[in-house]
Parts: C-alpha cells; structure tokens; sequence
C-alpha cells in the first residue's frame, strides 16, 4: 500500500486528508459513504469478453443466446459477455441470414467500444468449402479483428460437431488451425480434444447424453459440458480469471 505522506504544517495535514489518503482508506469511506446512502459499493469491473459464432454459440431459433455455452461460461466466469453471430453462418457460408462472419463482425461488433478478449468460434457450416477457402477467409478475419483491437486478446476456437467428425469437418478445423498458428493466435480445438464422441442414432459414444435429436447441436446438459470443456481450455491458456466479487 502506498504510504501516507508526512504534512509539515497543519494547512498540508488537511490537504492530505482530503486528497492523499491511502486507496484502503478511500475505500473504506466510499463504502461507508455508499452504506449511508444506501447505494451499492462500486465494484472491480468485470472483463469485457464479445464470442462470435454459429449456431453452437449464438443459438437456434428455439434456443436463445443466453442458453448456448457461451453465454454459460460467461455467467460463471462473471464477464460481461456479447454474443454475436448467427446460426448456419461460417468463414466462408453465408446461411440463412446472408452475413458471414466477417460481415457479421462488422454489424454487430465492430462499431463497439474495444473488448478485454475476442472469441471467434465456428466452422461448423463451412464443410462444403476448400480448404484454401476456409483458410484465406478466417486469416483475413482474424487479421481485421487484430488490427482492429490490438490490444484484446483474440482466441480461435475450431468447429464443434455432434458426434464423431468426419473428413471435411477435420479439413476445416486444419485450415482454422494453421491461421491460428500463423497469426500466433491461440486456438481451442474441440474436434481432437473430442468433445463429443460417437453418434445418438447409434447410441455410443458421450453424443446421446449431449446432443439433440437432430444429431447436431446440445441439448441443455450439452450447454453445459460444452462450457465446463471451454472453460478448462481458457484455464490452460490462463485466460479464463473471473471477474472480481
């Protein structure tokens, strides 16, 4: 703690009361002051995170963002969280709603106040592209979002599949990992770490417990799991510290 400094005359004493004091102390009288009044104590504030995705992590059209992992890991972490994106969209696939995640980016997050960390999760919906396109298409993302924010960290996570990946779902997450690697960009792959394992439909593997009916997307419990699994991996790369109480 930072020491009071010493006053030679009366008039620097009452100067150093009004506006030396040590932080415990103004701390002390702002709680006070906030008790007496009736108001709550001002509080540490907590990280700013924004997370843009697909489905997995800005919902479905029967599920709500603030029911996805995302927003659950966010809600245990204590951050204050923006969740962006839009079901069916990718890097490269454009869904339902006509925006990739470039454009998406821009419409909804853009514009904001810079972050403490930057999310970007997908790649699910990008199956159906090259390689190359899948690639070119995240490096540019992610290099706009650098230069955009430099000072927020960015995290890469690869796509989340409902059961046992197959070839074009690893090709993907391939692609997403080498701009990872390229632009020093920590990445979180759930495909390896093998989130979800089997398949509902022939009841093995971790999948019926998680997944929907639709072999796809998790049920509440998988919400769940999938946000225990983020968490731990945000730990290891010592960028999951929650917010102050």
């Amino acid at each position: 703690m930072r020491r009071l400094v010493s006053c030679a005359s009366a008039l620097a004493a009452l100067i150093c009361l009004a506006g030396c004091a040590a932080p415990a102390e103004s701390k002390a009288h702002a709680d006070a002051s906030s008790a007496a009044s009736g108001r709550p104590a001002a509080r540490a504030a907590a990280p700013v995170v924004m997370i843009l995705g697909d489905s997995y992590t800005a919902g479905l059209p029967d599920v709500a963002p603030e029911q996805t992992f995302a927003a659950d890991a966010a809600r245990r972490l204590r951050w204050q969280a923006v969740i962006a994106g839009h079901y069916g969209s990718g890097f490269v696939t454009p869904g339902r709603s006509h925006r990739t995640f470039a454009a998406l980016f821009a419409e909804q997050l853009a514009w904001r106040p810079a972050p403490d960390m930057i999310v970007v999760s997908g790649g699910h919906n990008d199956w159906p592209h090259s390689y190359e396109q899948v690639r070119n298409a995240a490096r540019q993302l992610l290099t706009e979002i650098k230069e955009h924010w430099p000072a927020a960290r960015l995290v890469l996570m690869g796509p989340l599949w409902g059961g046992d990946p197959p070839a074009k779902a690893l090709q993907v997450r391939d692609a997403l990992e080498e701009v990872a690697d390229a632009l020093d960009v920590p990445f979180i792959d759930p495909l390896a770490e093998q989130w979800i394992t089997g398949d509902i439909h022939s009841g093995v593997g971790n999948a019926p417990e998680y997944i929907r009916r639709d072999g796809t997307h998790p049920n509440a419990a998988g919400n769940r799991y999938f946000a225990d699994r983020f968490i731990a991996d945000l730990r290891e790369l010592g960028l999951a510290r929650p917010a102050p109480s």
